[in-house]
């Protein structure tokens, strides 16, 4: 559990209410009214009130014929047919009711008449203040209070893990699989379509839970990247978070978008976000409850060396195997615990790592082995594997793992294989906080888990730089460049990065060969001369630079240069040619910096090698902006082709610092100035001395898309979710919606 300040909104009363009453309560067989009924009533030991102006009572309990009259409630559950969900939820926030879980489907995600109406249920929502649940969900479950307000087949198991998810059906799956497998949750919420709260409202509000130790989620968006990855970051300093997000493939993101009416963001954007915001990200269900159940119980390891110890040769190489693939590392053992190893074992037991106790131990040899190991300073977690043998008790070993789990500051885990056999001793090592894993890969990426986060509350956090710059100057390049309808920007725009203290070479703009002569005379030659165009963006490609142009050959470039680019385009607007200082680049690496606003996270910074290389390697890495030093630097070093930048073969290193420094400059500019979507400084060229940009290119919101905003925006939203007729959810659920009666 986390120490954070209040979360931004306060969601008490929605897991721990007094009085809940449930809008559309019926007995009608099958129905979901009878299903939240029947479920609330089981465990809740507070009021539940049902809400049906056409019975005088459900379930036995009498009802109200209004939310009105339902007396003071803290939480209302809606399970009225999508029509009349909008009229329902303005009663009750007319009522004082300040929590609203709304089960009912119909919304969003059922077209652009259900898209209207999710416009219309947030805007009752907003004017009266109300923290709502949904709509088209599953419902929520707070097992400290009892609290089971879904229609699942079942309930879950108290326990410390708080889970949020946007599918409700994987909720019902995942409650009905840990009940079998011991696994216990505080919290569960069907997220829904997140009309109103989302994942970073629960996440806030179980960072600051005392009876939550763990926030797993399944997600297929996360709206407001940006204010996720400030809040997350927060909470993952001491909870840790763990998501499965899916739609990371082109496919798996449309049928994200078709299911609840989300907007995909681009892939390297979330694996970004989720990074900078300390979320360990899972790629399976199976993956996500594995770190789950190794978060909820066990320490974290002070360092990243393993001891195995082990039965079985095979399962022994299967684990180094594993612990090569992951960032952890065998540990290397003192002299003193390979000593009392060998005194300890049989002859024919290895003493090293994996330490092989040999198919005829019994949990007793098991049991020296392990303490051995764990007093060894070099063993930050220790793997304890066995397949079953006519010697040892897995019983007998699995309160031997308990006792030394018990007594040391390391995790362990376990790897007993098996069938039938497991079951007893797995839950002697359930009660002892101690996951087992049939696969010894499990075993060890789980331990890979705890370092990870460990690495995560330990790192440093660092404050983006706030950089002297001239932003008025940049303002007036960018609004010229709009008020004239460009929408992109190229080397005539260079003063832009000038303005942000970004060194660019010598150069100008001319019009016609004399005036590219009289620019040479100016700079000195040889030069660089490039066409100016907004509609020839990679210049290359046509033949329209040229490199070392001596004076006497300037004026007939200049028509070479023109005469390529009508040939390429017969239309494009030719701005001029721009003769730029000539740049030795024979020991430098040239490098890029780019920008891509994302629609979730906003603005992205890549960093990687430049020129061609870019799109041949595709070696880069990606923040999302703003970029302070620590991110900066992590994106220099983390590329495969850092050595070239560094000094690779005893070459002298060019200058990081000034990387990293322009790297923060170019976040600051387009944080500074949403109106950039992209922009790209290719080449950034790096030399021992410092970094000069040679190239640039922008793309620009048009000048009148922020006043096209506000009128659009409904037609959008309306016309994403268009022809998305049912959902995995939605379709089923709008059948049981019934009008109370």
């Amino acid at each position: 559990m986390g120490d954070l300040s209040e979360p931004t909104k306060d969601l008490s009363g929605l897991f721990d209410p007094s009085r809940v009453a449930v809008i559309g309560a019926t007995e009608r067989d099958g129905s979901v009214g009878r299903a939240v009924m029947t479920n609330l009533l089981a465990d809740f030991e507070g009021t539940v009130v049902p809400v049906n102006p056409s019975r005088e009572s459900v379930c036995g309990e009498p009802c109200a014929s209004s939310i009105g009259e339902a007396g003071d409630v803290d939480l209302a559950v809606v399970v009225v047919p999508a029509g009349a969900a909008v009229e329902a939820v303005r009663e009750a926030g007319e009522a004082g009711v300040e929590n609203v879980v709304v089960i009912t489907a119909g919304f969003g995600e059922a077209g652009s008449e259900g898209a209207a109406r999710e416009r219309e249920l947030e805007r009752v929502a907003n004017e009266h203040g109300l923290n709502l649940v949904g709509p088209n969900c599953l419902g929520i479950i707070s097992t400290p209070a009892g609290l089971n307000a879904t229609f699942a087949p079942g309930n879950a198991l108290p326990g410390s893990i708080a889970f949020a998810s946007q599918s409700g059906a994987i909720v019902t799956a995942v409650l009905d699989w840990a009940a079998q497998q011991g696994i216990g949750f505080s919290d569960v919420v069907s997220l829904g379509n997140k009309t109103v709260l989302d994942e970073t409202d629960f996440f806030e509000t179980w960072g600051n839970d005392p009876d939550t130790d763990v926030i797993i989620g399944y997600l297929e968006s996360i709206d407001d990247g940006r204010r996720f990855l400030d809040r997350v970051d927060e909470v993952t300093r001491e909870t840790p978070v763990v998501l499965l997000k899916s739609g990371r493939t082109e496919a798996g993101a449309k049928a994200a978008s078709s299911h609840t009416g989300a907007i995909a963001g681009s892939e390297r954007a979330y694996e970004a976000g989720l990074a900078q915001a300390g979320v360990l990200r899972v790629g399976s269900l199976e993956e996500l409850f594995d770190a789950a159940r190794v978060l909820a119980d066990q320490p974290l390891p002070d360092s990243d060396g393993v001891a195995v110890v082990t039965n079985a040769g095979g399962a022994g190489v299967l684990a180094t195997d594993a612990i090569g693939d992951t960032r952890l590392s065998r540990a290397t053992f003192e002299e003193e615990t390979v000593e009392a190893l060998e005194e300890a074992l049989p002859a024919g037991a290895n003493r090293y790592n994996p330490v092989d106790v040999i198919g005829d131990a019994d949990a007793e040899r098991f049991d020296r082995a392990l303490e051995i190991v764990l007093d060894d300073p070099n063993v930050g977690a220790a793997a304890v594997l066995s397949a079953p043998t006519a010697t040892v008790s897995y019983d007998a070993l699995a309160r031997v793992i308990a006792d030394r789990r018990a007594e040391h500051d390391e995790p362990i885990v376990a790897s007993l294989m098996g069938g039938d056999r497991v079951a007893n001793a797995e839950a002697i090592l359930g009660e002892a906080g101690v996951p087992n894993y049939f696969d010894p890969d499990r075993a060890v990426r789980s331990l890979e888990t705890l370092a990870d986060h460990r690495d995560v509350t330990t790192r440093e956090r660092s404050t983006p730089t706030s950089f002297e710059v001239d932003r008025e100057r940049a303002e007036s390049i960018v609004s010229d460049a709009r008020e004239r309808g460009g929408a992109t920007l190229g080397v005539e725009a260079m003063d832009l990065l000038e303005a942000y203290g970004i060194e660019t070479p010598d150069s100008e703009i001319v019009s016609d060969p004399e005036a590219a002569v009289e620019a040479v005379d100016r700079i000195g030659g040889p030069v660089v001369m490039k066409i100016v165009s907004p509609d020839i963006l990679h210049k290359t490609d046509i033949g329209g630079v040229k490199v070392g142009v001596e004076r006497s050959d300037v004026a007939d470039a200049y028509e070479d240069l023109v005469s390529r680019a009508y040939a390429y385009r017969s239309d494009a607007t030719v701005e001029g040619v721009q003769i730029q200082e000539l740049v030795d680049l024979e020991d430098d690496v040239e490098t890029i910096v780019g920008v891509n606003r994302d629609p979730q996270f906003g603005p992205l910074v890549l960093f990687g090698l430049g020129g061609v290389f870019v799109e041949v390697f595709e070696d880069t890495a990606v923040r999302v902006a703003p970029v302070a030093d620590r991110d900066a630097r992590e994106m220099v070093e983390g590329i495969d082709a850092y050595p070239l930048l560094s000094g690779a073969r005893g070459g002298e290193p060019v200058a990081i610092d000034a990387i990293v420094e322009t790297i923060q400059r170019l976040s600051q500019l387009v944080t500074d100035h949403p109106e950039i979507l992209e922009l790209d400084v290719n080449p950034l060229v790096a030399s021992p001395d410092g970094v000069i940009a040679l190239d640039l290119r922008a793309t620009l919101e048009a000048a009148d898309a922020e006043s096209d905003a506000a009128g659009t925006e409904a037609t959008t939203e309306a016309d994403a979710t268009t022809g998305t007729e049912t959902t995995v959810e939605g379709d089923a659920r709008e059948r049981d919606q019934e009008t109370p009666q």
